[in-house]
């Protein structure tokens, strides 16, 4: 069985006093962070480029899971894995959803050292990158659409995790099974049971006892 992994999303994260934020979460049970990638273009907002995950490096210790939603992934990979990226994920539709190119970009991310995933938005069908899946360290279902933090859970987003599930345990590969949006004290034992793995959570988990909040989904 694959160990659980918490990773809060620092878009949720109190920006007043990042130093506080980063040493709360480096003294918690998260093993990761999710740092989201925003371009203004792929998704309607901004958020953050290498430089913020560059200091975000210093003060967290464990792995950062850089999530670009991004319309050209591959000319951001180079400047996060110098920034101190561990694992970056990338949308299959920024490549137009065809399989070959992201099984190329996968195998070019994991050349330069780094874990690679590739992410589906809600109405993507997952079943498209079947051969996909060998050159994957993670799969990243997204439960919202992606863009802003704060949106409700899209339960029907389950069948992605379930069917990913399956495909891995048949087909005798490792990847992780991600999850991320809307995930909260209820939300999460469902993506559990479903057969999620990793589970990104912004803000539920930073709404108040995080500690706590985390150790539970650990569980």
């Amino acid at each position: 069985m694959t160990e659980r992994v918490v990773a809060p999303s620092v878009l949720s994260m109190d920006y007043s006093d990042t130093g506080a934020a980063l040493q709360m979460l480096e003294n918690s049970p998260a093993q990761w962070l999710h740092f989201d990638v925003m371009d203004g273009h792929f998704v309607p907002n901004l958020t953050f480029g290498p430089d913020i995950l560059k200091g975000i490096r210093k003060g967290f210790s464990g792995i950062l899971d850089v999530h670009l939603m991004t319309s050209d992934p591959a000319c951001w990979v180079e400047p996060f894995r110098k920034a101190g990226a561990d694992l970056i994920t990338f949308h299959t539709e920024a490549l137009d959803n065809d399989p070959s190119a992201v099984s190329e970009l996968l195998d070019t991310i994991r050349s330069q050292g780094l874990q690679a995933g590739f992410s589906v938005k809600p109405g993507t069908p997952i079943e498209l990158f079947a051969s996909c899946l060998p050159h994957a360290d993670l799969v990243l279902v997204m439960s919202v659409e992606p863009g802003f933090g704060g949106q409700s859970f899209m339960e029907g987003q389950l069948e992605k995790v379930r069917w990913l599930a399956s495909q891995r345990a048949e087909n005798d590969v490792t990847y992780r099974i991600e999850i991320d949006g809307g995930i909260n004290g209820t939300t999460w034992k469902k993506a559990v049971e479903s057969g999620a793995d990793t589970l990104v959570a912004g803000s539920w988990l930073f709404s108040g006892d995080l500690d706590q909040k985390t150790a539970e989904m650990l569980q």
